[in-house]
C-alpha cells in the first residue's frame, strides 16, 4: 500500500473535501502533475481542469471539476480553488446548453467592438463548462 498524506479542498463557501489520499492530480498552468506522500514542497497555480484523487486504500479515483485556484503541497496538500463539483453534482445538459450560449455570444462578439474583459470571460466560461462535461461523462484521463 502507497503512504498517505492528508488532502483538503477548499472553495470560497465551504470545505470541498477533507481525507487521506495517496494520489491527487490537478491540471497546473504548465499541465498535469500528480502529488503524492513526501512530495517535495511545492506552491502552484491551478487552471481550469480535472482532479482525480485515489484516496487510500482505494483503487478507483474520484473526479471532480476545479475552477483555478492553487495547490499548496508540505506535510500536507491543501487546494484553495474558486469552485470544485464531483463528477455526479454536475448537470451535464446544463453546461452544454451554457457552453453552446457563450459560444454563439462569442460568435457574434469576435468581429464586433466587445469589451475584452468581456471575451476573456466568455472563454473562460466556456473552458469551465467543457470541463464540467468531460468530469460529468467520466472524465478526459479515461478517454485516452
Amino acid at each position: 500500500m502507497a503512504k498517505s498524506v492528508q488532502l483538503e479542498v477548499i472553495t470560497p463557501e465551504k470545505l470541498f473535501y477533507k481525507g487521506e489520499i495517496e494520489l491527487v492530480i490537478v491540471r497546473t498552468l504548465t499541465g498535469d502533475e500528480g502529488f503524492m506522500a513526501n512530495h517535495a514542497w511545492a506552491c502552484k497555480l491551478l487552471d481550469i481542469g480535472e482532479m482525480w484523487i485515489r484516496e487510500k486504500g482505494k483503487e478507483e479515483f474520484r473526479i471532480a471539476a476545479l475552477a483555478n485556484g492553487y495547490i499548496d503541497v508540505k506535510d500536507s496538500i491543501i487546494i484553495y480553488t474558486d469552485a470544485a463539483e464531483w463528477q455526479e453534482e454536475i448537470d451535464a445538459g446544463r453546461a452544454a446548453e451554457k457552453k453552446a450560449a457563450m459560444e454563439a455570444w462569442l460568435n457574434q462578439n469576435l468581429a464586433g467592438e466587445a469589451d475584452p474583459n468581456e471575451i476573456a470571460r466568455a472563454k473562460i466560461s466556456i473552458a469551465k463548462q467543457a470541463t464540467r462535461m468531460n468530469v460529468a461523462a467520466g472524465g478526459a484521463r479515461r478517454k485516452r
